[in-house]
């Protein structure tokens, strides 16, 4: 099977392509409006980007009506927003702040989770998150889609602060995955929880480097 899905109907019930990337971290980011707002959803188009310095992205397709999403608009007039670790523990809270609440509800009572303040960026956290990441907001790059919510903002940022959780850090200084149990978007209404990991090594040390994670190299 094979087809265009720029000009041909999709042969199949369901779009094989959002199901063939993944499994898609989960960039659930926070922000705070101009005017004082909380702001939390859930984005399963998110990636980092390089490691030195930590720069990472997500997408944002545009509200049905047209809107930009408020996480978009809130990183450009603030310059900062937060990515807070979609766990298992947390699957619901990510799954209620995914609905589009009117402009000024704050998600973070809806799903009923706290704030955490951050160290540089103006907008909260989410406190039960074991690991965040406060975004300095770069740039955006806006494509015009074929319709209006295909029409998204990439937004670039550079990670100025990590915070990880003490208790989620094994003895060798590797995070503990298999605690923390993050989850991944899968495509569909499917998610995917991360409980177990396997190492492979490349064997060749020039094409090593970066990759050990190092925090001499702060690598991926």
């Amino acid at each position: 099977m094979h087809y265009d899905p720029r000009n041909d109907p999709c042969p199949l019930p369901f779009s094989p392509f959002k199901s063939c990337t993944v499994p898609r971290p989960i960039g659930w980011l926070s922000t705070i409006s101009t005017k004082g707002i909380a702001n939390l959803a859930p984005y399963s188009q998110w990636q980092n980007l390089t490691f030195d310095p930590p720069m990472v992205m997500f997408a944002a397709n545009q509200h049905v009506d047209g809107r930009r999403k408020d996480t978009v608009v809130n990183a450009e007039e603030t310059g900062w927003f937060v990515w807070n670790m979609a766990t298992w523990d947390l699957r619901e809270a990510v799954n209620i702040t995914a609905v589009p609440l009117p402009y000024g509800v704050d998600e973070f009572a809806s799903a009923g989770v706290s704030k955490a303040s951050c160290v540089d960026a103006p907008g909260p956290r989410v406190a039960e998150s074991p690991c965040h990441f406060e975004c300095r907001y770069l740039s955006t790059q806006r494509l015009r889609g074929s319709s209006t919510v295909g029409t998204v903002d990439i937004v670039f940022g550079e990670v100025a602060r990590i915070h990880v959780r003490d208790d989620v850090v094994l003895a060798n200084g590797k995070l503990d995955i298999a605690r923390i149990r993050p989850i991944a978007r899968m495509g569909y209404f499917d998610y995917a929880v991360i409980d177990k990991a396997f190492e492979m090594i490349i064997p060749d040390e020039e094409a090593l480097a970066g990759l050990e994670g190092r925090a001499a190299r702060d690598g991926g």
